[in-house]
């Protein structure tokens, strides 16, 4: 669990961080108060051998409406759900399951892989097909970003 919150939390850090107007030292802090508000928020509904059990409960979504766990993060570090809005795209999904955390920026979106590794026994996740057609996508504003954001990739 620990590998998939850290991505998660470094991925949402990330795009404020591309988004700019925000110094290194409330990043640090953002993203330390997300990973514990995920650790909290997922401790007792994180199933390693029924990765998808849960997995709605796990989501991260902002849909025109803020996540509440990345605005509590935020409110840490003194940041309102209106700046939030204004660094972050208006539509994106972030799944944090057993083993994978993937995300989705816009509803029409391709969903790309930000972690991944084989489950105990063997199993492994399938890669998704999309995975360079979503990098595409994101360039050319085809999943309606509210902003322009480069691709980030993270590395356990």
């Amino acid at each position: 669990m620990r590998t998939e919150i850290s991505t998660a939390a470094a991925f949402v850090t990330r795009l404020l961080r591309a988004a700019g107007g925000i110094g290194e030292e409330q990043l640090r802090c953002f993203r330390e108060c997300l990973q514990e508000a995920l650790r909290e928020h997922y401790k007792h509904h994180w199933f390693p051998l029924v990765p998808s059990k849960g997995s709605g409960y796990r989501c991260i979504r902002i849909n025109h409406k803020m996540d509440p766990l990345i605005g509590k993060a935020a409110g840490m570090i003194g940041l309102s759900h209106e700046r939030l809005f204004q660094l972050l795209p208006s539509e994106l999904t972030l799944w944090v399951d057993p083993f994978e955390v993937s995300y989705r920026i816009g509803e029409d979106g391709s969903i790309c892989v930000l972690y991944e590794s084989p489950q105990p026994g063997g199993k492994t996740t399938k890669p998704l097909e999309g995975r360079t057609s979503c990098k595409e996508e994101w360039r050319i504003g085809r999943s309606s970003p509210s902003k322009n954001y480069s691709m980030m990739t993270v590395s356990s």
